[in-house]
């Protein structure tokens, strides 16, 4: 008997899969499905479910006369969304825009994107004043505002922050979700927006999908329960009048279809599963979705057998709004009408010949605006379609309470960050973390313990909170911008000081009184969609600095208690081994002190909360399995799927094998070079007259002399970085390439999600003529830029860091799509450089195209 399976029968007790969250049957193909292409779903197959008391006369009437009043500019105007990065007020008289969304990063008017609830009430206010003026040849309709809400408002400085779907999951309690969607929609109609992008209904089949915390469940029927309850705490009871006069927002079930199942889990890839499988798993909460009212929902970047769901008008059309009943409207993802084949960002008639009515536009929507004018003008767009499209935005507009000027809820004091809220998500804490271990029975601590916190997660706000929180990527925020939050750390200290123990915060776990216990906080560094995508789900594969400092600390005799911060289930063997006690906290939000209400012991020294969460994904015996779902014929993790031990019902945990099962040089997609070394699949080489030279160590020479590699310190980490000196006899490069083993890299999602690659590098000696960075992309295939202003212009002896956009390796000739040299520096002129780091980022800010 294997140690995973000596767990499952041990812990049998400990499982509690309560009868309402059933996992999925065995994948099986439908035999009695009509033969017909690939990607074409048959909607006699599906579901019924319809939309509630959404076609009542007066909208109908009203709606109809409005129509008959515009013309087709501003019917073609309403069709499409802009964001607040490229679009200002003014621009709406010329292009009468539907829709304005503001981006992952995008700031409100005239302020930076990190900003609290002031600058986007005014810009909220800026675009709708435009849209409501009476003018010549204008209908006033109002904008509708949107916002990528999904674990609060999470663009907004002070507001609260819950945890992330996949923490909810574990909590396998629908109420709690409906509680939350109100509180969500109260704080996001608070800051001006009318429009919540969520909640995400995918049923992730991969936990190597970058966007897996996004979803509730591995389980389509808890994502079932879920989703009715969420749209009706977003939007309120379906036909309850003007929702948005009474602090809710419209909901937008996302992202429709499949994108939880895609081919390896690569974020926007191809659903290949079979039209039963995608209606029994994917589409689960669709039906609940609609039946609950919802306004819109959100097309999928994905494919299903091939067939982009932004082109896909079986299911937009057909079953979307036809067996499923569905009267709001289909807005699109960010510019995903431009992956069709034979569209671009700027023209798709096909997409709105599919059935997507609004079509997200971020940067593109004045192109994609004038072409759809002259396709509604020559019938290839028809103007059935048009009206049909333009007839269901107004359809919301007026149902959601966008034509009432009374707006309570904006800037209504004591909303944001309100102390209900604070609790709510304090709550949801609580119920979502999952007891993975507690040998001994060390947990709960007692109040009175001298407790050791350490960790990169325990004091650190944006860590605990991942993805999508102040921007796009949930990076580069400062502890200043969650003024109403409480990190782990912090209600830990609070929480022992109360009963007459202390705790002390020692990152790196060094101390000078010796703990009773210690406490680690440490796991995934905020990421979002494919920035996530990984190949493995080893935990820091090849660098393993955290299970060091648990060892360190075990190896001293004291008790070590693991908080793991994740978006997915990871092989965490060796940590697990290390481990007296091991929690899964998920993405906790800005509710730290939740995690703290469950670990420590009241006075009494009994507990003031048990552990109540369970797996909502099945945890992974080794690290090669990223799909594992209930019910798959192999089925066999290290924690099944309901799996969660409690104070009440204890168990043991064996020892764990500590073999990942996965090679290396799969796993490190978006970092080149790091601390003095390249992770495989990559290697460093220099190069001269179509020699490599590969750098084996601390030092190397080109084959000609003209180029030296020499070890160098960087960013307190000896020997952290490389010297490199071109002597100026010849062209020489250094490289970074891949190894035997690497595939060729597609960058085309992240080029066109902003994503820059970025360098870190000193300049010794200036250079002495022009010097090009260059992406390789096979033979014959290259981009290079110029990048002798920018080094020409650093301060000599100083690092610096510098971003080129991913796309501006595209516009000088790179075929993204097969990238296998991800930076080549090359130079026949004289230079010295070093560099500490190369590596794909996502935070848009500083980044450039260099001009010679």
């Amino acid at each position: 008997m294997t140690a995973s399976r000596s767990i499952a029968t041990t812990l049998a007790i400990a499982l509690l899969c309560a009868c309402n969250q059933q996992s999925p049957t065995t994948t099986t193909q439908d035999e009695a499905a009509p033969k017909a292409a690939a990607g074409v779903a048959h909607p006699e197959l599906w579901p019924k479910s319809a939309s509630p008391d959404f076609k009542d006369a007066e909208t109908e009437a009203f709606v109809g006369e409005l129509l008959a009043k515009m013309s087709l500019e501003e019917k073609v105007g309403q069709m499409i969304q802009g964001d607040t990065s490229s679009v200002r007020p003014e621009d709406l008289r010329k292009y009468p825009l539907g829709s304005i969304l503001s981006g992952g990063n995008s700031p409100p008017l005239g302020a930076p994107d990190r900003s609290p609830v002031g600058p986007w009430i005014d810009t909220a206010r800026a675009y709708r004043a435009v849209s409501l003026e009476q003018r010549e040849g204008h209908v006033p309709i109002p904008v509708l505002f949107g916002i990528d809400a999904v674990h609060g408002n999470n663009n907004v400085i002070g507001a609260v922050i819950y945890p992330h779907n996949i923490a909810l999951g574990a909590a396998n309690d629908p109420a709690l979700m409906r509680r939350i969607g109100v509180a969500t929609a109260a704080e996001t109609a608070a800051a001006g927006f009318d429009w919540a992008f969520g909640p995400t209904l995918a049923v992730p089949q991969n936990d190597g999908w970058g966007r897996a915390y996004e979803g509730y469940s591995e389980d389509p029927n808890l994502v079932r329960r879920y989703a009715g309850e969420m749209v009706r705490g977003l939007q309120g009871e379906p036909g309850t009048p003007l929702p948005l006069q009474h602090g809710h927002v419209a909901a937008s079930p996302k992202h429709f279809l499949g994108d939880g199942g895609t081919q390896g889990g690569i974020d926007q890839g191809d659903n290949t599963a079979s039209e039963a499988d995608l209606i029994r798993i994917h589409a689960a909460g669709y039906p609940a979705a609609i039946e609950a009212g919802t306004m819109t929902v959100m097309a999928s970047f994905s494919s299903w057998q091939g067939a982009k769901l932004h082109g896909n008008r079986s299911l937009l059309t057909e079953v979307l709004k036809g067996r499923l009943g569905f009267e709001g409207f289909v807005v699109g993802d960010w510019n995903g009408h431009g992956q069709i084949p034979g569209c671009s960002n700027e023209s798709c008639a096909a997409t709105f010949n599919a059935g997507l009515d609004m079509a997200m536009a971020p940067d593109s929507w004045k192109g994609l605006y004038e072409n759809l004018l002259a396709q509604a003008r020559s019938g290839e767009v028809p103007m059935t379609r048009i009206d049909d499209a333009v007839r269901r935005i107004l359809r919301v507009k007026y149902r959601l309470g966008l034509f009432d000027p009374a707006r309570p809820w904006e800037g209504m004091a004591g909303v944001i960050g309100s102390d209900e809220h604070r609790a709510l998500a304090r709550e949801a804490v609580r119920k979502s973390l999952v007891l993975l271990k507690n040998n001994g029975g060390v947990l709960p601590l007692a109040a009175s313990a001298k407790v050791l916190v350490a960790g990169s997660g325990a004091d650190d706000i944006s860590q605990q909170s991942g993805g999508w929180t102040l921007s796009w990527q949930g990076i580069g925020n400062q502890r200043s911008d969650f003024p109403n939050a409480q990190t782990i750390f912090e209600g830990l200290r609070d929480a022992f000081a109360a009963g007459g123990g202390r705790a002390e915060l020692s990152v790196d776990g060094a101390f000078k009184q010796r703990p009773d216990v210690a406490i680690v906080v440490y796991g995934e560094t905020p990421y979002a969609e494919f920035m996530g995508d990984v190949q493995t789900l080893e935990y820091q594969p090849g660098d393993k600095r955290d299970l060091a400092l648990l060892k360190k600390l075990k190896a001293q005799g004291i008790p070590v208690v693991s908080v793991f911060l994740s978006g997915r289930p990871m092989w965490v063997n060796p940590e697990l081994n290390a481990s007296d006690a091991f929690v899964a906290a998920w993405l906790p939000g800005t509710e730290g002190g939740g995690v703290g209400d469950v670990l420590v012991a009241g006075a009494d020294g009994k507990p003031r909360h048990d552990f109540g969460g369970r797996l909502s994904f099945s945890w992974p015996r080794t690290a090669a399995q990223l799909q594992l779902n209930k019910g798959d014929a192999d089925y066999d993790p290290l924690f099944p799927l309901g799996y969660g031990l409690t104070y009440a019902q204890p168990a043991t945990v064996p020892m764990l094998p500590e073999i990942s099962g996965v090679n290396a040089a799969t796993t490190n997609a978006g970092n080149y070079y790091v601390n003095g070394r390249t992770p495989p699949p990559w290697q460093l080489v220099l190069r001269q007259d179509g020699k490599m030279t590969p750098v084996a160590g601390n030092s190397a020479d080109s084959a000609g002399g003209a180029v030296s590699l020499r070890a160098t310190d960087a960013n307190g980490v000896q020997e952290g970085g490389r010297r490199l000196r071109w002597n100026g006899s010849a062209e020489a490069a250094v490289a970074i390439v891949g190894n035997a083993e690497a595939k060729p890299l597609d960058l085309e999602r992240q080029a066109n999600g902003e994503v820059s690659l970025q360098w870190q590098y000193r300049v010794d000696r200036a250079p002495q003529g022009p010097v090009t960075l260059v992406l390789g992309c096979g033979a014959n295939c290259r981009g290079a830029v110029e990048v002798t202003s920018l080094l020409t212009a650093a301060p000599a002896g100083q690092w610096r860091s510098a971003k080129i956009r991913l796309d501006c390796f595209r516009k000088a000739g790179a075929k993204l799509s097969n990238v296998v040299e991800p930076f080549v520096l090359s130079t026949a002129s004289a230079l010295e450089l070093s560099i500490a780091e190369v590596r794909l980022v996502a935070d848009p800010a500083g980044a450039v195209c260099p001009t010679p």
